[in-house]
């Protein structure tokens, strides 16, 4: 018999792996748009396989079942704060802050 809680934590996991796909694609597109010839139609095109492979990802982890969406969608947001947390670039010393006082 299977535990109750295995679908679930499967529908999670598969959720941060669609996050991690999507904002580290994302990421990477972004980082390529300088130096790239033609920017929109790589940016254009970013988004929208990024965005139909996940919407794909969340149909199919779905199953007609809220709980695994709900689930799926925790971990996509999960992965996306993950992927802030990592990949937010350290601030200068010698830029101001906003919150010191005068």
């Amino acid at each position: 018999m299977m535990s109750p809680l295995l679908l679930p934590v499967l529908a999670w996991v598969a959720g941060l792996g669609l996050g991690l796909f999507y904002f580290g694609g994302l990421w990477l597109t972004i980082r390529r748009l300088p130096t790239c010839r033609r920017p929109a139609p790589m940016l254009i095109g970013s988004y929208v396989g990024r965005t139909a492979l996940v919407l794909v990802g969340f149909y199919f982890v779905m199953g007609d079942r809220w709980e695994r969406i709900a689930a799926c969608v925790l971990g996509f947001m999960v992965a996306r704060q993950i992927l802030i947390a990592r990949l937010r670039p350290d601030p200068t010393p010698d830029a101001p802050r906003g919150n010191e006082e005068g």
